[in-house]
């Protein structure tokens, strides 16, 4: 009798299953760890298959939609593209609506002032996938690196940056026009990039030379 209440306890340990030790954790007054959701694999245009990760500047760009409204309740949208190693906010293009048309020429405003980037990331929207912008971008000699549908974590960066931009000034600025909004997103965009320190970057802000007082450049002799 003696030897079978020794082994009784391993016995009901064995039977433990998840839901039960999540019960007796909460019971208990401990904090349940959250589960971790499974992660996609980044396709690029090439077949090829890896998890992409910033290097160096112009590595990897990415770009995402924002959506907000004006007081009048009239919806706008936002193009956002960041660098993401750098963590700057290359451009937000704000309009009442959005296409690939759009993409597009943001990009290729970008690509005139900085050259394109290796790769540019995004989500698998209509606007993202349009055949005319995948040529266009492999055209100038960028790839293009979609995530896989239901999977924010993979283009992380840029829902990090799209969670401050909403909190920073969407949900505290009341726009009563789409030009007001455009002219106060474009002042907000230089501010994150020029003082707003970052703690990813040695709170410093990203690209502090970026914007250079008049006074201050030099002159041409």
């Amino acid at each position: 009798m003696g030897e079978q209440r020794q082994r009784r306890p391993g016995k009901c340990l064995e039977r433990l299953d998840d839901k039960r030790v999540e019960r007796i954790w909460r019971r208990e007054g401990l904090k349940v760890p959250q589960k971790q959701p499974k992660k996609g694999r980044l396709w690029l245009n090439d077949g090829s298959c890896v998890r992409l990760r910033p290097e160096r500047p112009n590595h990897v760009w990415s770009y995402d939609f924002v959506q907000d409204r004006t007081h009048d309740g009239r919806i706008f949208r936002t193009l956002n593209i960041i660098d993401e190693f750098t963590k700057e906010a290359l451009a937000i293009r704000v309009k009442r609506k959005l296409n690939s048309v759009d993409v597009v020429d943001a990009l290729t405003d970008l690509f005139i002032m900085r050259g394109p980037p290796e790769f540019i990331r995004s989500d698998n929207g209509a606007e993202f996938i349009a055949k005319k912008v995948r040529a266009w971008i492999g055209a100038v000699g960028a790839k293009t690196a979609f995530i896989a549908p239901g999977s924010p974590w993979e283009n992380g960066y840029c829902e990090s940056f799209n969670a401050r931009f909403r909190d920073e000034l969407l949900n505290s600025e009341v726009f009563y026009s789409l030009r007001e909004a455009q002219i106060l997103i474009e002042k907000w965009r230089r501010h994150y990039n020029t003082v707003r320190p970052h703690s990813a970057l040695g709170y410093r802000p990203p690209a502090p030379e970026s914007i250079v007082p008049i006074d201050q450049r030099p002159t041409m002799h």
